[in-house]
């Protein structure tokens, strides 16, 4: 199956999802959250920095781990792959969502609307404890982390942490557009990291699910075509 072929079924589509992962931005020099080697994980394991247990043990050290990568990633922008699939949606409003797994903004910093940021955004904070009305009322003091001047309540990165849930109506947004799309492009995902890479098994059974990555994936099996190529080079072929 060749590009333009793909391209076909992008044109016919009424309803589009794209799933990205972290092989979408990694053209864009925003490191994949598995490069052990030269990822900003290198030094660290994972459960020592993004959990919600590890930030109550030690909330300076993950605030300022999270404020390293915030500003690392402000250094970057959007790719080739991240401007198509908003032109795109400029230009076909209602036809395309996407649905993503990266937390760096640059889908929305590319000027796709309405994006499902399925883990968060690392550039946006939240309350770690329920919010009361002193949480609201007042800003936070300045500190690492911020906190509340009333309660103490404490501001934490506003991504999806290990042991977490995603957010329930981002999912179910993500779920529903899973079950009414004519082509799932999934992009840059390994698919091992659920309920993210189930999304692409939801597609009806006469979807057309296309994985775009240079490499081989775990939804490799569930694609009606595999494109060998990264985001960047595919996408401006098939979306603009």
């Amino acid at each position: 199956m060749s590009v333009g072929a793909v391209r076909g079924w992008v044109q016919a589509a009424r309803r589009i999802l794209v799933l990205s992962g972290a092989g979408m931005s990694a053209e864009s020099g925003v490191p994949t959250f598995r490069d052990a080697q030269t990822g900003l994980w290198a030094n660290f394991r994972p459960e020592d920095l993004a959990t919600e247990d590890a930030f109550r043990r030690n909330p300076q050290q993950v605030w300022d781990w999270y404020a390293m990568r915030r500003e690392a990633i402000a250094q970057v922008q959007p790719n080739a792959g991240h401007l198509a699939i908003a032109r795109f949606q400029q230009a076909h409003p209602g036809r395309l969502t996407v649905a993503t797994q990266n937390v760096d903004g640059l889908h929305q910093r590319a000027g796709s609307p309405g994006v499902l940021a399925l883990h968060g955004n690392i550039a946006e904070d939240r309350w770690l404890e329920t919010p009361r009305s002193c949480c609201r009322s007042d800003p936070p003091l300045p500190g690492h982390p911020p906190r509340c001047a009333t309660c103490g309540n404490l501001r934490r990165p506003a991504v999806v942490w290990f042991g977490e849930m995603l957010p329930v109506a981002v999912l179910a947004a993500a779920e529903h557009a899973a079950r009414e799309a004519d082509v799932v492009l999934v992009v840059g995902t390994s698919g091992v990291v659920y309920p993210a890479a189930g999304l692409a098994r939801m597609a009806p059974a006469q979807a057309r699910v296309v994985v775009i990555n240079p490499h081989a994936s775990d939804l490799d099996d569930a694609a009606r075509e595999v494109l060998r190529g990264t985001a960047a080079t595919v996408l401006p072929a098939l979306l603009d």
